[in-house]
This record gives structure tokens, C-alpha cells and sequence, in this order.
């Protein structure tokens, strides 16, 4: 039974997310999908009053697998200008997620440009890497080509890739979209190792600017993570995602628990450059 908040716009209410088994990752379904199908079921749901996404945050309690992922939301007392929703997802009962999404109207202010877009390649100018075996199974959903000589399990000495992304499918780079690029390379910490082993995201936080205030854009983006500082078995994790004409889409960060042993089973050790043909 839906159960209204006082001066709320966002009810006590339900939702749904849908997991798409091809985006598996580690132990389960990839962070990023998972935080982007429960910003999708929010917004169907709570609708945000029409306004744009302005941030995401999202608590990942256990690795959530296929089945459908049954969201609580709650929202508090709206303001003139944003909407929050909280939202808690459950699989056989047991809570897998928490978070929370924040909407806002925009309004004409002050703009500010603190990150500069990185100097690199276009993507024609850059080499797909070959996941076709040996990857874990949502790295066939997209399409990544380095765009600088950083390469995972490389050993190289800076914890940064920087790589150019599409989705196979062809998808918009909408909120969803975005939320995803978030948490599409691996680690940044691979740069640096030889070895694989899993660094599940524990906490993701997206804040997105106004460049999809106008809707969705299509094509290529470009998205660095590097590692901010990495310690006593967690690390964080820095991320950018640009369009293709170099218009800042999103900033996130996250903390990760690196794993001890190596994932003999969802080795990235393959990962080589490919030969093939750019567009």
C-alpha cells in the first residue's frame, strides 16, 4: 500500500530494477549496471518531478545477481528546486542496496569549468583492446579503446586509465548511460599490477553537471578513473566521463575493498590490444 510522507512528492512506495545477466562482473551483477537500473526504476517511479538527475549514491551491501531487485523508496520533504528519493533494494528478502538520488531543476547562474578535457586521441586515432576471452562478461557489452599507452595488468607506474567507451548495443549516453561509464574500466589500480584480483566497489557516488540537462547524447565517451589513495585493503577511486566533443558528463567517486586472492576464474590477464581495424 502506497503511504504518503508528510509534504513529500516521492511516497513510501515500490519498485522494480531490472539486472541484465550480461552485465556479470566478479561475484555478481556490475556495480555500475546496478546503480544505474535503480536510478531507472526511481525515475519511472518517483519521476523526480521531471528534473534532472544531479547526483547518485549508492551502498552496495552484497553482490546482487539476476533476479529482479525489489526497491523501497522514501522520499523526504521536497524543496522548490530538488526532489531527494531514498531507495533501498532487496533480493530473497535480504537488503543488497541502499542510496539515494537527488533531482533538480536548473536555472540560469554562475558556470565554472574546474577539469579541462584530457589531451588524447580521438577514438579512430586509438586501438580497441581484444576482450573477447578470459574477461569478465559485461566487458562484452562494450566497446574500449586506450587512448593513452596505459593498459590494464600493464605494470605500469601510474594507477590511471583513460579510454574511450561505447556500448555494443548502441545505447544513448543518457543518465543510466553515464552512471555505468562511472564504473566501466577496471580499477584504476590495474594499470599497475600484473595480476588480477576483485576490488568490488563498496560505495558509488556520481554527481552529474547540466551537459544532459537537455537529454541524452549518442556516440563515444571518454572516461578516466584513477586511484586518489589506496590503504589497509580499500582504495578510492576518482572517475570523469566526457562526450566525445569534450563536455564533462559526469564526476564520481567510490571506495573499493581490494580482495586478497586473484580471480582464477574472470582473469583480465588476455586483455591485449587489437589488431583490428578502428572507426
Amino acid at each position: 500500500m502506497r503511504t504518503s510522507l508528510p509534504g513529500s512528492t516521492c511516497a513510501t512506495d515500490e519498485a522494480v530494477a531490472r539486472i541484465d545477466p550480461l552485465w556479470r562482473s566478479w561475484a555478481g551483477a556490475h556495480g555500475g549496471h546496478v546503480a544505474a537500473a535503480a536510478l531507472t526504476a526511481v525515475r519511472e517511479r518517483a519521476a523526480g518531478q521531471g528534473r534532472p538527475v544531479r547526483a547518485l549514491t549508492a551502498h552496495f551491501l552484497a553482490p546482487v545477481d539476476t533476479r529482479p531487485l525489489h526497491l523501497s523508496l522514501a522520499g523526504p520533504r521536497v524543496g522548490g528546486r530538488a526532489s531527494t528519493c531514498l531507495f533501498t533494494g532487496h533480493q530473497g528478502g535480504a537488503p543488497v542496496l541502499a542510496g539515494s538520488a537527488l533531482f533538480g531543476s536548473g536555472r540560469p547562474g554562475p558556470s565554472c569549468d574546474g577539469r579541462t578535457f584530457p589531451q588524447v586521441p580521438g577514438p579512430a586515432g586509438c586501438v580497441p583492446l581484444d576482450l573477447s576471452a578470459g574477461s569478465v562478461a559485461f566487458a562484452r557489452q562494450v566497446e574500449v579503446r586506450p587512448a593513452t599507452e596505459a593498459l590494464p595488468l600493464a605494470g605500469g607506474e601510474s594507477a590511471e586509465l583513460v579510454a574511450w567507451v561505447r556500448f555494443t548495443d548502441g545505447r544513448a549516453l543518457d543518465e543510466a548511460a553515464v552512471v555505468t561509464l562511472t564504473d566501466v574500466l577496471p580499477p584504476a589500480l590495474f594499470a599497475r599490477w600484473r595480476t588480477p584480483r576483485p576490488v568490488p566497489t563498496a560505495e558509488l557516488t556520481v554527481h552529474f553537471t547540466d551537459t544532459l540537462d537537455a537529454g541524452a547524447l549518442a556516440g563515444w565517451a571518454l572516461v578516466r578513473i584513477r586511484t586518489e589513495q589506496a590503504g589497509s585493503g580499500w582504495v578510492v577511486d576518482d572517475s570523469e566521463v566526457w562526450s566525445a566533443d569534450g563536455r564533462l558528463l559526469a564526476l564520481a567517486r567510490q571506495a573499493r575493498v581490494v580482495q586478497g586472492a586473484p580471480a582464477q576464474s574472470a582473469s583480465l590477464s588476455s586483455v591485449t590490444a587489437s589488431p583490428q581495424e578502428t572507426s
